[in-house]
């Protein structure tokens, strides 16, 4: 009888030790990544969780057992896993694939992997995802083969800095400090790595040890409880900003001078102006939660803005076909066509300094304006009984208003001054809601509580 798997979820694989993953299954998802995909030669790496180790054990054994080729490059954050596969050569044979153990900003008992394929194209639910999931709940491989796959152990640190540091396009970083805040996760090495290249920056590092036991609480600094260790450090030395990571760094999150978090979403406009700079007319790729300043800075500088539904792997496919040079999501993901439409938590803060050194203005400076033009609630998030059924209460609710009503991913409706997204989330039982108006902030407010209330009534 074969035996469901509650770890595979919509975009990677995610779940509590040891009933949802562990070992055994970690040992048959390498089986049936071998099986499904066919590479000859995968990287694997691993985030700081305490069964970060084993994990990545069980899943290259599978790999071996199938004949697979495997590139262990050791402690990493995700996108070390994404810049091995889509660059790193052995002897000029190119990898077929990555494979990245981690469970990001989840709880410490959980544990999960993101998967790749060749140039580091997304493995998700449409695009492999569940036939990996059906081999490994069959669990009916074959004996493992003669010829097992090589384990061999790589160094990716010298070509990805290189790599980091070629978005600064040779210009030097004028004098900063900077808080950076690991979240005892796996960012510190990097920084580690990068501070010998960036001698204009003083790094002010805190929590910057990996320790999986996470002893200052999960890395995921969207929290606003897990924001004060970097707020009190940029006020007590007087940086210029504030940068924290997740637990994989897939994502990063800004903070000025002042110590104010500031939300994904203007950064997303602030790089997107950025790359319209260095490429008139190119295609910017953004989700549907909070998106006026961000089509009014791309249209403004003549590009294209194109709407994606929300997720990594729908805003990379989409970049690809597009050839979008830039993506952004407001929850901190961004994606750049040079590092193969791949999602990093490095490059963004660097083009922010960049930024912050060719204009001579504080991080304040750079956002103030748009924040003030396009205010929004930030994601709101509410866990509720039946999601369709507020959907539905809430379009009824505003549909004889509403000038534009779309649904790309979830509800979006606009009214002229303000709009809404309002959709359920592909990985936890909520239902998350964005609001944002046209320089009125009172407006925002006032139309966040109302759609609030409407929700409540079906908690």
């Amino acid at each position: 009888m074969t035996t469901s798997l509650t770890c595979f979820k919509a975009y990677d694989i995610r779940g509590r030790l040891p009933d949802e993953l562990n070992a055994d299954i970690a040992y048959r998802i390498g089986r049936a990544y071998a099986e499904h995909i066919q590479p000859k030669s995968v990287v694997v790496g691993r985030d700081i969780r305490l069964s970060s180790d084993e994990i990545a054990a069980a899943v290259t054994r599978g790999l071996q057992d199938a004949g697979v080729d495997v590139y262990d490059i050791g402690l990493c954050g995700t996108e070390e896993v994404y810049f091995a596969t889509f660059a790193y050569q052995d002897d000029g044979k190119i990898m077929d694939g990555g494979i990245m153990v981690t469970a990001s900003h989840n709880p410490k008992d959980y544990n999960g992997m993101k998967l790749v394929r060749e140039q580091s194209k997304p493995v998700s639910g449409d695009t492999g995802l569940l036939a990996i999931k059906q081999l490994a709940e069959a669990n009916q491989f074959a004996a493992p083969v003669a010829e097992r796959g090589t384990l061999k152990s790589v160094s990716i640190a010298d070509a990805y800095i290189e790599h980091l540091l070629g978005y600064l396009k040779g210009e030097p970083l004028a004098t900063f400090k900077v808080v950076a805040n690991a979240g005892n996760g796996a960012a510190g090495h990097v920084i580690d790595w990068l501070e010998a290249s960036l001698p204009s920056i003083e790094f002010i590092k805190i929590h910057h040890e990996p320790d999986g036991h996470f002893p200052h609480g999960i890395p995921n600094p969207l929290l606003p409880d897990n924001r004060q260790a970097t707020i009190d450090a940029i006020h007590a030395h007087g940086a210029d900003v504030g940068i924290a990571w997740d637990g994989d760094f897939d994502r990063c999150f800004l903070f000025d001078e002042s110590g104010r978090f500031i939300e994904g979403y203007y950064i997303v406009g602030l790089l997107a102006a950025a790359f319209l700079v260095l490429n008139p007319g190119a295609k910017i790729v953004h989700d549907p939660r909070l998106t006026w300043n961000t089509i009014d800075i791309v249209t403004g500088m003549s590009g294209q803005a194109i709407l994606s539904k929300t997720g990594h792997a729908f805003i990379k496919e989409l970049m690809r076909s597009e050839d979008a040079v830039y993506g952004g999501e407001m929850s901190a993901h961004h994606y750049f066509r040079d590092f193969s439409y791949c999602d990093s938590g490095m490059i963004p803060w660097l083009l922010v300094l960049a930024l912050m050194t060719r204009s001579g203005k504080t991080l304040s400076q750079l956002v103030d304006e748009r924040m003030q033009m396009f205010p929004a609630s930030g994601e709101i998030n509410r866990v509720i009984a039946n999601p369709a059924a507020v959907l539905e209460r809430v379009q009824q609710r505003y549909q004889a208003e509403a000038e534009r009503v779309e649904f790309t991913d979830g509800l979006s409706m606009e009214f002229g001054t303000w709009r809404f997204n309002l959709r359920c989330s592909n990985t936890e039982p909520l239902v998350r809601l964005n609001v944002e108006s046209r320089g009125d902030d009172a407006l925002m407010l006032a139309k966040t509580e109302e759609l609030l209330a409407l929700m409540a009534d079906e908690a």
